[in-house]
């Protein structure tokens, strides 16, 4: 099955880290405005994602949405999330380590597009298996 969110070994090994300290996670991949268009990393007990959004799997462990309206301009793309030195955003959990999550993207292939479209994503609404998950409309 091809995956819509992939993350790299520091990572995984950051999201480690963050969630030794703070718990289950929750990501978001921002849509611009105070912090750009970055993952952005909550404990998943204080962050509400929003009942439309799409969710797009794990990493480490920990499950990843986005906006539907952002999805729409991303579904071609397979998100490879990674993480880089320098100041994360300010309401991400990453923000004080001197590292921060970066989204990188590759265009999926034709074939990969066309068996997509026989597994279309879940919104947040729909999932009940996601431990401590809180969508707009608990």
């Amino acid at each position: 099955m091809i995956k819509r969110v992939l993350s790299t070994k520091k990572t995984d090994d950051l999201i480690n880290e963050l969630s030794k300290i703070h718990g289950l996670l929750v990501f978001h991949q921002s849509g611009g405005c105070c912090d750009g268009s970055s993952p952005m990393c909550f404990p998943r007990s204080e962050f509400r994602v929003g009942s439309r959004d799409i969710y797009l799997g794990n990493i480490g462990s920990q499950p990843f949405f986005m906006s539907e309206d952002q999805f729409e301009y991303w579904k071609h793309t397979q998100l490879i999330i990674d993480v880089v030195d320098g100041k994360g955003g300010m309401f991400s959990l990453e923000g004080p380590t001197g590292k921060r999550f970066l989204t990188r993207s590759r265009v999926y292939e034709e074939n990969e597009i066309n068996e997509l479209l026989k597994n279309p994503p879940q919104i947040a609404s729909n999932l009940s298996n996601i431990e401590g998950l809180k969508t707009t409309v608990n």
